[in-house]
């Protein structure tokens, strides 16, 4: 049966931690791995990280820099040479390969979104490994997605993939950092997102030296993942070998089980490809009525109003307490709920002067967080 499958695959895997340098043998036999898919019919996406990190190493810099625009210049210069390496590899086994490089802003505008599904497909189409990263070189800080772990699972989510690998310098997940903790227990499988969310994790939210990206982001990844209905594995990235034997049925790294019922592709665009400018603070009634009762959020259960934002901008729904509960497009902006929250949805007109939708977030742009 054909899958479609997207592999990540981390700095700290693609490079030797002492010196920053590219890990060659572990980007050899990744590339033979992800042919030896390919000619098996599976469709493949390799998203990975390595531009920043190879960068360094080739300006002789020590650490990973932290101001934007030499970062981006550090990229520019490391994605040249990472693509470079790729083809010639790629080349030796006779597989195409595509640069795809996206920024949040590809996923937060509509017909970008379905413009990138669009070149996925056709590119999946032809037999191509499409080599994902994200644009550093251009990138804005309020419009990066951060990691390339939440990358690959809005890409995974966004191609409806059926696996989603997490290749990183751990085995798998465990219930603390396992390099400080010796009985740290290891965890084999998420079986739902409510045991997500329970679950404690003491990984610690940094990564390696020349990496973004730490075990929590990965667990966020995962969640992504998982709503849009792909099976994600986070694994050892020194073995990617591994992802064969997964597949076939072997129980290695920590699985998180998709969601049986994913969310549509509208929704999942609605939750993680847009970026929320607001917060809307909801009175225990309206949190009920939308996470259990599966209903439109109206101006009476609008307590507080934080941002502004326009009509058809994307908010996050918040308890009392700060806790997202759900994601949804505003019918009203920022001035206008200021003076209907709270009140009954019949006296908006009164209110405004004018007549207006009596939902601020419809259930059909809403989805639970």
């Amino acid at each position: 049966m054909t899958e479609t499958i997207v592999v990540k695959i981390g700095t700290s895997s693609l490079t030797q931690a002492e010196t920053g340098k590219l890990a060659l043998s572990t980007i050899a036999t990744l590339t033979e791995t992800l042919c030896r898919l390919r000619q098996q019919g599976h469709k493949v996406i390799l998203v990975s990280s390595g531009a920043v990190g190879v960068g360094c190493a080739r300006l002789g810099l020590t650490e990973r820099p932290k101001v934007m625009a030499l970062k981006q210049a550090v990229a520019a210069v490391g994605q040249g040479r990472l693509m470079g390496i790729y083809d010639d590899l790629f080349t030796t086994l006779e597989q195409p390969i595509a640069q795809v490089l996206l920024t949040r802003a590809d996923l937060v505008e509509r017909s970008r979104y379905l413009n990138a599904y669009n070149t996925f497909q056709e590119l999946l189409r032809l037999g191509v490994i499409p080599i994902v990263n994200e644009n550093d070189t251009v990138a804005v800080e309020e419009l990066k997605f951060g990691d390339n772990d939440t990358l690959s699972a809005l890409v995974a989510s966004l191609v409806e993939a059926n696996w989603l690998f997490l290749l990183t310098d751990v085995d798998r997940l465990y219930s603390a950092d396992p390099r400080k903790v010796s009985n740290a227990q290891p965890i084999s499988l998420i079986s739902n997102t409510r045991e997500l969310e329970d679950l404690k994790i003491q990984a610690g939210a940094q990564g390696s030296p020349w990496g973004t990206g730490g075990m929590m982001t990965k667990i966020s990844a995962a969640r992504i993942a998982m709503v849009g209905g792909v099976r994600t594995v986070i694994t050892q990235g020194r073995f990617p070998h591994d992802i064969e034997k997964i597949i076939g049925g072997e129980q290695i790294g920590t699985h998180f089980a998709p969601q049986p019922e994913p969310t549509s592709a509208r929704k999942r665009w609605i939750a993680y490809g847009l970026v929320p400018v607001g917060k809307l603070y909801l009175d225990e009634g309206a949190v009920i009525a939308i996470s259990r009762g599966g209903k439109s959020l109206l101006p009476a259960g609008i307590k507080m109003v934080e941002g502004e934002f326009d009509t058809q901008d994307a908010v996050q729904l918040c308890d009392l307490q700060g806790n997202e509960i759900a994601r949804g497009l505003v019918n009203y902006n920022s001035q206008e709920l200021e003076k209907i929250r709270g009140s009954h949805s019949r006296d908006i007109e009164d209110i405004l002067g004018y007549g207006g939708i009596e939902t601020v977030v419809h259930r059909d742009n809403l989805v639970l967080i």
